[in-house]
């Protein structure tokens, strides 16, 4: 976990400060949900099942534990956690050793957070072996500090991770803005009390009162984040 911690951010014309920017990896910085997909129906398929397509949405965003489970459960596989585990990471670090697209606006968008001096964290349910690789080309300059899935006692869903970076970083987390890409993360993100920026990645996700939805990391830039501070 990187430990050098840039000033708090700045305030906007009405006093409303935003301190912090947390931004999970797959799907919303790097084009990596599919990966993760196409590695699950790989490793099933050497095992002797096929997966069903509408399980995707299932496994989506979540951490390995209940993604790799569930896929155990309901095909019935004959392999223990820990050995699917393992799997999975090994084929998803041979995929994006050969490929890691970024996501439209990514690259623009810690520019300019880093530009600006905004504390910015990465929270990822990926495990700690695959964010470090992620990190050679995102930029590990670009984020304090991140946090890894394999490296809190309760991963996404639940709002440790974020509450974690959140006071890693010396911030309120309801002067943080996250940036997230499925349903498990925001609920991560809303039950941290962060405020909360959806880019569906896989599955839609609804707007409501403290959650704003995009469809672009394009749409977001450090203006609409401070825009986010309405408390």
């Amino acid at each position: 976990m990187t430990t050098t911690i840039p000033a708090l951010g700045t305030r906007t014309a009405e006093g409303s400060a935003l301190q912090a920017v947390l931004l999970d990896m797959d799907g919303t910085l790097v084009d990596t949900e599919g990966f993760w997909w196409e590695v699950e129906v790989e490793v099933f398929a050497r095992l002797g099942h096929t997966l069903d397509d509408s399980w995707r949405h299932v496994v989506v965003g979540g951490p390995m534990s209940r993604s790799a489970g569930f896929l155990i459960e309901a095909t019935g596989a004959d392999i223990t956690l820990a050995e699917l585990t393992v799997l999975l990471n090994d084929g998803f670090e041979g995929r994006i050793g050969r490929a890691l697209p970024l996501m439209p606006g990514a690259s623009r968008l810690l520019a300019e957070l880093a530009a600006h001096g905004v504390p910015t964290a990465l929270v990822s349910a990926s495990h700690r072996r695959i964010i470090d690789r992620v990190l050679a080309s995102l930029g590990s300059h670009h984020f304090a500090l991140t946090v890894a899935g394999d490296e809190v006692e309760r991963t996404k869903p639940f709002p440790d991770p974020y509450l974690l970076a959140a006071a890693g970083l010396g911030a309120d987390p309801a002067r943080c803005a996250v940036v997230e890409d499925t349903a498990t993360g925001v609920a991560a993100a809303e039950a941290a009390g962060c405020q909360v920026v959806a880019v569906p990645s896989v599955a839609p996700i609804a707007p409501t009162a403290r959650r704003t939805v995009v469809t672009s990391l394009e749409e977001i830039d450090l203006p609409f984040l401070h825009g986010l501070m309405v408390i």
